[in-house]
């Protein structure tokens, strides 16, 4: 940031803050570092936002810590969405395992697809969903600390970027299509 911008931030923020005191009891607890299991790390290149020690607890509670990682999340050319019998499966247990992931793909976008497939079975999981969740766990046992960078320079340019696959979903034939900006 420039000497200007943060001059003009004081500017708003000072006033916005006595704003609040006024309302309400505030404290400062000094620099952001932790915020609801995403931990926040400054450089003068950038802030990284990550969820190192919500991964860590993920695979302590499912006693996977000492399991080999695996170096994807998914296998190519999977048929999650073509098993149509279901096996007997911990409902309760995929459930909450899902959603755990849900809440982890904020930061980390490289098991979004995953989720997304396992999170479609959520009525009537399948021991090939089981299979995957582990799947995803060794995952992320390998790369724990993946998370978010967002640079320090800022830029006016953007790139996006986009792929299809055309009849990919096993269920419906119809295109499935992803994109994204940064």
């Amino acid at each position: 940031m420039s000497l200007y911008t943060t001059i003009s931030l004081r500017k708003f923020i000072w006033p916005f803050r006595m704003a609040l005191l006024d309302q309400f009891t505030i404290k400062n607890f000094g620099t952001l570092k932790y915020f609801l299991g995403i931990e926040v790390a400054r450089s003068p290149r950038g802030i990284v936002l990550n969820q190192r020690k919500y991964v860590l607890d993920i695979l302590t509670d499912t006693g996977l810590e000492a399991t080999r990682p695996s170096l994807t999340s998914i296998k190519q050319h999977h048929q999650l969405g073509r098993l149509l019998s279901p096996a007997a499966v911990d409902v309760s247990a995929y459930r909450r395992l899902v959603g755990r992931l849900l809440y982890l793909t904020m930061t980390r976008p490289d098991i979004t697809y995953v989720v997304n497939v396992l999170s479609q079975a959520m009525q009537a999981p399948t021991k090939a969903h089981e299979v995957t969740t582990i799947r995803i766990l060794r995952y992320l046992k390998s790369t724990p600390g993946h998370g978010l960078f967002f640079p320090a320079s800022t830029s006016l340019s953007h790139t996006a970027y986009c792929d299809a696959d055309w009849s990919g979903c096993p269920l419906t034939r119809r295109s499935t299509i992803a994109y994204y900006f940064g």
